[in-house]
């Protein structure tokens, strides 16, 4: 494997960047926050990336300690990517740079691709408390984890036990959340989000 680029200086900010400053780096590490992913699932939900350039990202993420790839035990058999602890801490990075990126949204365009589960990041910014929460979009559904220090933060359809809480809104809605346009909070009040649930968690989001 060729020997990573550095920028040569003697600064913690540029040696991050020497390590997640390529290109689609941290778009594979938003991938990789909700579990053990397959190459093919990464490259499915990372449109736009060759294949040959995710390959080479993987290899280089390996390398440097932000991931690794193991073999799951049968029936399973196939290889799976996975944040190491120090990838996982790449979160609160990504979150900053997600919060700063909000006023760079604008209107969704054309040539804009869409995942239901791109929105669990800034949606966990905004969520207080901890517990499963299920999140049904016109795009989809997806879950995420909140208040979590470990494990998934998020995943694809709906959350696997009971959720504490699901929310229903639609996507034009969850748009203006990602784009910091209204808190969840209002948007909850004014019934652009519904809140189901019993738990103290989904009592919390009724009454915020």
């Amino acid at each position: 494997m060729p020997p990573r680029r550095s920028y040569d200086q003697y600064c913690s900010a540029a040696r991050a960047l020497d390590v997640v400053g390529d290109r689609w780096t941290l778009l594979i590490v938003r991938e990789l926050l909700a579990g053990p992913r397959r190459y093919t699932d990464l490259h499915a939900d990372l449109p736009g990336v060759s294949t040959d350039v995710l390959a080479s990202r993987l290899k280089d993420m390996e390398r440097d300690g932000l991931t690794t790839r193991r073999r799951l035990p049968p029936p399973g058999a196939v290889y799976v990517y996975e944040l190491t602890a120090r990838g996982r801490e790449l979160l609160p990075v990504l979150q900053a740079l997600g919060a700063w990126g909000q006023a760079e949204l604008g209107e969704r365009r054309p040539t804009d691709a869409v995942r239901a589960h791109w929105f669990a990041l800034p949606l966990l910014r905004t969520l207080e408390g901890e517990g499963f929460v299920e999140v049904r979009l016109d795009e989809g559904c997806f879950h995420v984890h909140a208040g979590a220090t470990e494990g998934p933060l998020y995943s694809d359809g709906p959350a696997l036990a009971d959720p504490d809480a699901v929310l229903t809104l639609d996507t034009s809605t969850c748009i203006a959340l990602s784009r910091g346009d209204v808190p969840l909070a209002g948007a909850i009040r004014d019934g652009h989000v519904e809140v189901t649930g019993d738990s103290p968690l989904a009592k919390q989001l009724r009454e915020s």
